[in-house]
């Protein structure tokens, strides 16, 4: 090795993953990367055959363990499958041969599998160029899906505080509306129930506002809590709520699911050292009583069926009907 070519930091530095071997395929020296990848593998004093699986493409010369001047296509035997493309070239005037490899295409699986770093390529090899280009690449698409992720957060965040009433967490008028435009265009049967705080004022005059919204938020957790996952819940006004109740329009039940409201309104909800004390009243009409519902008819006619409850003292719920109300 009295050549300056076959100088082991000659070809360390110029083909960090070459293999050095004699013309029985015994291998006397590789490259810091080619070693870098099998750490634990003795390369030196081992044949080729052992370590690598290595296919041509069928146009080499010369005898010997590895066919010269053709394109080689070549795997470790064991371990992570790596992909390896090379050339194998004899050394003038020796028994020698310089095999060099590089991984093509499979680089930036292979940077990842072994962690490797500009350092291990040659300086003038072009992956590490291809390097530069995959991680800036990478790094555009990952600030492009953090944009893509926080201007869809933001969206989102948009059209909720579009249709929530801030106070109670509530949908709003907007959204009400939507909803209840929805259920009518998919003929969706369902009732509507409009309540009314009683005694709200009060509360606020005696207490002030910071124990009215204390007491409107009790409410719509309330709220929350008699009424199903599918029924839309509303906050219209200072105290006013509307339901949409999905398939349910048995009389029975939305009175039932009414009184239980209101029981649950009259318990009195601390504030401080005090407690206020509400109730609610309630109207209600479902999409079985029209032949034709729309939303202006319903909403006027729970609006009879509430005033009625307002009328009859208060903490009621009452039923709109078309005889009892038709004068009203």
């Amino acid at each position: 090795m009295n050549n300056t070519i076959l100088q082991p930091e000659f070809l360390d530095t110029f083909m960090p993953m070459h293999v050095l071997y004699d013309s029985e395929g015994i291998i006397l020296h590789i490259g810091p990367t080619l070693e870098k990848m099998r750490r634990c593998v003795p390369f030196v004093g081992s044949s080729l055959s052992d370590i690598f699986s290595i296919h041509d493409d069928g146009r080499g010369t010369g005898e010997g363990p590895v066919p010269h001047h053709a394109k080689l296509y070549i795997k470790f035997r064991t371990g992570i499958p790596t992909q390896l493309k090379g050339m194998a070239m004899p050394v003038r005037q020796s028994d020698l041969s310089v095999l060099n490899l590089s991984f093509g295409i499979s680089i930036v699986d292979a940077v990842a599998d072994y962690r490797f770093t500009a350092g291990d390529f040659a300086h003038t090899d072009l992956a590490i160029e291809m390097l530069y280009l995959v991680e800036a690449k990478s790094a555009v698409l990952h600030e492009t899906k953090q944009l893509n992720l926080r201007l869809q957060s933001a969206r989102f965040a948009a059209e909720e505080q579009a249709s929530t009433d801030m106070l109670t967490g509530l949908r709003n008028r907007r959204a009400f509306d939507q909803a209840f435009e929805e259920f009518l265009r998919r003929r969706t049967t369902f009732a509507l129930m409009h309540l009314d705080l009683d005694y709200f004022k009060s509360v606020n005059d005696s207490l002030g506002h910071a124990a009215g919204d204390a007491v409107l938020r009790e409410v719509a957790k309330i709220m929350n809590e008699e009424t199903r996952e599918e029924d839309v819940i509303a906050r219209i006004g200072g105290d006013e709520f509307v339901f949409l109740l999905k398939n349910l329009t048995s009389p029975d039940r939305l009175l039932n699911m009414a009184r239980r409201l209101i029981a649950r309104l009259e318990e009195p909800i601390p504030f401080h050292d005090a407690f206020c004390r509400i109730s609610g009243s309630v109207g209600i009409a479902t999409t079985e009583q029209y032949r034709h519902p729309t939303a202006e008819k319903m909403s006027h006619d729970a609006d009879l069926a509430l005033y009625s409850s307002k009328r009859g003292g208060r903490a009621l719920a009452t039923m709109f009907d078309p005889e009892l109300h038709s004068g009203v």
